[in-house]
């Protein structure tokens, strides 16, 4: 990744890769060569996935900003997440959500943006599409993110930029993703779209 490595990052490094050794993980060193982008989170079951995203992106010197749901910040350790680069968002409320994440990263030369598509922790009958959207808006990549626990394997995976065809693009999401497995596997969400998300480029 061309980027320049954040504050902090030599002891982060240090952290992250003593994290993933103390739990068997595997690094996936792939690095893409991208300054900005939506980070794709997935698939998410299990709060432990968070660890385990930071330490890559802290090993990989990553500037990384995540979005979370507004309850994980209650005290006494919201302070903490916001200061690991949590933005909290509250899903009922938040109607122009995408328009807030386009801002952010059109504030940043270089920000990798974690995102959960699946949007919770349980199984969900689709994937939401804020990610996508963003992306589009921000006229920004989209990087397959993954944590493999059925292998204990991590990283950055295929860098795709979206077409605003987004049934075409959620084909490509839903082939990588198909391989791998969550902590939970049985919470995992399926990579679909609702009736609504299809329409919108039919």
């Amino acid at each position: 990744m061309a980027t320049q490595p954040p504050k902090g990052f030599f002891i982060r490094r240090q952290l992250g890769k003593l994290w993933l050794r103390l739990h068997g993980w595997t690094l996936d060193d792939r690095v893409p060569e991208v300054r900005k982008a939506i980070l794709v989170a997935a698939p998410h079951t299990s709060n432990w996935d968070l660890t385990y995203a930071l330490a890559i992106a802290w090993v990989q010197g990553m500037r990384l900003q995540w979005v979370a749901k507004h309850t994980l910040f209650r005290p006494p350790f919201g302070w903490l997440l916001k200061l690991l680069g949590g933005i909290p968002v509250n899903r009922q409320t938040s109607h122009n959500l995408v328009d807030a994440l386009v801002s952010i990263l059109n504030q940043h030369d270089q920000l990798m943006l974690l995102i959960a598509p699946s949007g919770t922790r349980k199984r969900a009958s689709r994937w939401k599409t804020g990610f996508y959207w963003t992306a589009v808006g921000a006229k920004v990549p989209v990087v397959l993110g993954f944590l493999d626990y059925a292998n204990k394997r991590g990283g950055l995976g295929e860098v795709f930029t979206p077409t605003g065809d987004i049934r075409k693009d959620f084909e490509t999401i839903r082939a990588f993703y198909a391989p791998i497995r969550g902590k939970h596997p049985e919470y995992e969400s399926e990579v679909s779209l609702g009736p609504e998300d299809a329409k919108k480029n039919a």
